[in-house]
C-alpha cells in the first residue's frame, strides 16, 4: 500500500455514490469484464465471536492475470441498497483496469447478520477480511452460503510490502475504498481497524451520528459534538427505521436471529427510537453508541490519503458534517481534500456533474476529476489531484460540463465573515443606530411543529411551502440588495433571548431546556421566502440567562440583487421534535452583540 493515493478513492467513492467512471476508450473497449458471485465468511463484533456471511460481486478485466496484477477497489451500498448498485462502478472501473468487489453490507442486501451502523468492531471489521481476500487469503470467500465451498484464492491484484505506517503484513493488495453516505461511513471504520487500506474517498457520510440524527447547532466542542443534547429528526429516523425492518423482514430466511430483539438492528436502536420519540432528543447511552460508530470517535487512527466529497443538498448529513472530517483530517496531518457538489440526499446532482447510467469524463465535471485522482494514485499517471477544496455554485450558468461552476480555493475557510445586526425588526450591516426593539413569540407543548417547512426525505414529492405560525417566530430581514451576496461556508448567530419559564425549567435537563429552530431565507421580489435547501439549524439552549452562538449548516448560495435576506428563529418544525415545554420566547435587538455573520466570497 503507498501512503499517497487520496485519489484513488476519490474517484471510486464519487462513483459510488453515482457512477462516474470514465468511459473507456477505444484501446479499453476490447477489455471484457467478468462477475464472480461471491459469499464471505467473516467473523466480526468486539471478540471475533460472531460468524456473518456475506454477500458479494467481483468484478475483473480479462486483462489482469497473475502476471499482470491490477490494483482493486472495495465497495458496498448505501443504507438500504444493496452490491447490486454497484453494478455500474464495477462494471466501468473493471474495464479500465481494476478489480473491483462489491458487497452488500452487514444486514443489508442479501447479508446476514444485523445492521451495526459501520461500528469499526462489526463492519470495520467485516470490509478488513474483505481486503485479506482481495490480498489472496484462502478461507473467506465461498461459491455458497452455507461456506462449503472454497473459491478460488485470488491472484491478479497487485500486493503491496508493506502497509502504510511501513510494517511488512500478510495478504496485503493495493486497494481503495469508495462509496457513498452507509457506503462512505464503513471506510472510515475499516481505515481505522486496517492499516492495509490505501486511500478512502467517503462521499455524504457523517462524522457524528449523534448530531446526524439529533443535531444541536450550539455547545459544539469538537466538531459537529456537543455538549448538549439536540432535537431528534422524525422524518428521516422513521424512514431509517422503517427500511431497515423491511430489509431483515425480506431476508430473514437465510438469517432469522436478525429478527430476534430489535428487528434487524443493533439492540441499542429500538430503546434509542423510544427514547428519542417520548423526550425529543437522544439519552448519553444512545448519544455513546453512535459516537462509537462515528469516525468523530475514532479520527486519530484514520492516517492515510481521504478525499471528503459532500452534497450541499442534504438534510441527513450535511456539510458541516464533511467540514468536520476534513478538518480534524487535516489538523492531524492527513493528506486531505474536499468538494462540496450539488446533490446528497435530499436532491439531484446537477447536469455535467455525475451520472449514473454512462459516467463520461470528457462532459461531467466530477466525474473527470475522480478519474484523474484514481489514475494518478493508482497508476501513477501525472494528473492533477485538483484544488484543495471546491464547491458547486448554482447561481453559475452553464452548458455541458459542470466546470464553469465550480469554484475553488487553495484553503477553507473561505470568505470574509460579514456581519449583519439585529436592528428592530431588520438586518443591517450597520453597526451604528441600531434599534432596540423586542419580538416575543411561543414554543409548543410536546414538540409539536410551528413550522411548516418541506419534509425532509419525501419533501419532493410532498411540497410544503415555507411557513411559520403567527406567534411562533420572530424574523429579521434587509433591505433589499443592492449587490449579489455569495456565501461559501457556515453561518453564524450570536444571541441572547429571554425565556422565564426555561429559565426555572432547564435545571432539569434536557427536557427542561428551551428548544428553537434558526434558519436564513432568501426572499425574491416578489415575497416568496425560500429555505436553503430546507437546512435548518436545531439549537437546544443550555442556558437561557446567558449568550449563545448558532452554528448554522454551510451552503454555497447567492442572495441576488433585489432579494432579501431573512433570518428567523422558530418555536417548532415539522423535521424535527421541539422542546416538551411551553415557553414565552423575547428576543431584543438593537446591540451590536446580536448578529449574523456570513462568510462571503467575492
Amino acid at each position: 500500500m503507498r501512503t499517497s493515493r487520496p485519489l484513488l478513492a476519490l474517484a471510486a467513492l464519487a462513483l459510488a455514490a453515482a457512477p462516474l467512471v470514465a468511459a473507456p476508450t477505444s484501446a479499453q473497449a476490447a477489455v471484457t469484464v467478468k462477475v464472480t458471485p461471491l459469499h464471505f465468511k467473516v467473523n466480526i463484533g468486539p471478540t471475533g465471536s460472531e460468524v456473518c456471511d456475506i454477500v458479494g460481486d467481483l468484478y475483473t478485466p480479462s486483462t489482469a492475470t497473475s502476471a499482470h496484477r491490477v490494483p482493486a477497489l472495495l465497495t458496498t451500498n448505501g443504507f438500504g441498497g444493496s452490491k447490486d448498485d454497484q453494478a455500474g462502478l464495477g462494471q466501468r472501473f473493471a474495464s479500465r483496469g481494476y478489480a473491483v468487489l462489491s458487497y452488500s453490507g452487514l444486514g443489508f442486501g442479501g447479508s446476514g447478520c444485523k445492521i451495526t451502523l459501520d461500528d469499526p468492531d462489526w463492519d470495520g471489521k467485516a470490509a478488513s477480511q474483505l481486503v485479506s481476500y482481495l490480498g489472496g487469503k484462502s478461507g473467506i470467500a465461498f461459491a455458497d452460503a452455507k461456506h462449503t465451498i472454497p473459491a478460488p484464492v485470488l491472484n491478479v491484484v497487485q500486493r503491496d510490502a508493506k502497509d502504510h505506517t511501513g510494517h511488512a503484513a500478510a495478504n496485503d493488495p493495493r486497494v481503495g475504498m469508495v462509496g457513498g453516505s452507509y457506503g462512505g461511513q464503513v471506510q472510515f471504520a475499516a481505515a481505522a481497524v486496517d492499516k492495509r487500506v490505501d486511500t478512502i474517498v467517503p462521499v455524504i457520510t457523517w462524522s457524528d451520528l449523534s448530531y446526524s440524527l439529533s443535531p444541536n447547532n450550539t455547545s459544539q466542542t469538537t466538531g459537529v459534538q456537543t455538549s448538549t443534547p439536540g432535537a431528534a429528526k422524525l422524518v428521516w429516523a422513521l424512514g431509517f427505521s422503517g427500511i431497515g425492518i423491511a430489509d431483515g423482514v425480506t431476508n430473514a430466511a437465510g438469517d432469522p436471529g436478525r429478527l430476534i430483539g430489535c428487528p434487524n438492528f443493533a439492540f441499542f436502536v429500538c430503546p434509542a427510537l423510544l427514547v428519542a420519540a417520548t423526550t425529543g432528543t437522544v439519552d448519553p447511552s444512545t448519544t455513546a453508541s453512535l459516537r462509537h460508530a462515528s469516525v468523530s470517535s475514532y479520527v486519530k487512527k484514520v492516517t492515510i490519503p481521504t478525499l471528503v466529497v459532500q452534497g450541499q443538498n442534504d438534510t441527513l448529513f450535511n456539510l458541516n458534517e464533511g467540514v468536520a472530517n476534513y478538518r480534524a483530517l487535516q489538523a492531524q496531518g492527513t493528506p486531505t481534500k474536499m468538494i462540496w457538489f450539488s446533490g446528497g440526499h435530499s436532491g439531484p446532482n446537477a447536469p455535467g456533474e455525475f451520472s449514473f447510467g454512462a459516467p463520461n469524463p470528457a462532459t461531467e465535471h466530477v466525474t473527470r476529476r475522480v478519474s484523474d485522482w484514481l489514475d494518478h494514485y493508482l497508476k501513477g499517471s501525472s494528473a492533477s489531484t485538483g484544488p484543495e477544496f471546491a464547491y458547486f455554485r448554482d447561481w453559475v450558468p452553464y452548458t455541458g460540463i459542470a466546470t464553469p461552476a465550480y469554484g475553488s480555493a487553495s484553503t477553507y475557510p473561505v470568505g470574509t465573515a460579514t456581519k449583519y445586526y439585529l436592528s428592530g425588526s431588520a438586518l443591517t450591516t450597520s453597526s451604528s443606530a441600531l434599534k432596540v426593539a423586542t419580538q416575543s413569540f411561543l414554543t409548543p407543548i410536546a414538540g409539536l411543529p410551528t413550522s411548516i417547512d418541506p419534509l425532509d426525505v419525501v419533501g419532493s414529492a410532498l411540497p410544503l411551502p415555507e411557513l411559520d405560525l403567527p406567534g411562533t417566530a420572530a424574523s429579521w430581514t434587509t433591505a433589499a440588495l443592492t449587490k449579489n451576496v455569495d456565501v461559501v461556508g457556515s453561518p453564524s448567530l450570536r444571541l441572547q433571548v429571554s425565556s422565564p419559564t426555561a429559565a426555572l425549567t432547564q435545571g432539569l435537563g434536557s427536557t427542561g431546556q428551551l428548544v428553537v429552530f434558526v434558519k436564513v431565507l432568501d426572499v425574491d421580489p416578489a415575497g416568496k421566502a425560500s429555505l436553503i435547501h430546507n437546512l435548518i439549524a436545531p439549537v437546544r439552549v443550555p442556558d437561557v440567562t446567558k449568550p449563545f452562538t448558532v452554528t448554522l449548516p454551510a451552503i454555497s448560495h447567492r442572495f441576488a440583487t433585489g432579494h432579501q435576506l431573512r433570518l428567523t428563529v422558530a418555536g417548532g418544525s415539522t423535521n424535527y421534535r421541539g422542546g416538551l415545554t411551553l415557553n414565552t420566547v423575547g428576543i431584543t435587538s438593537g446591540s451590536t452583540s446580536q448578529a449574523l455573520t456570513l462568510p462571503v466570497v467575492k
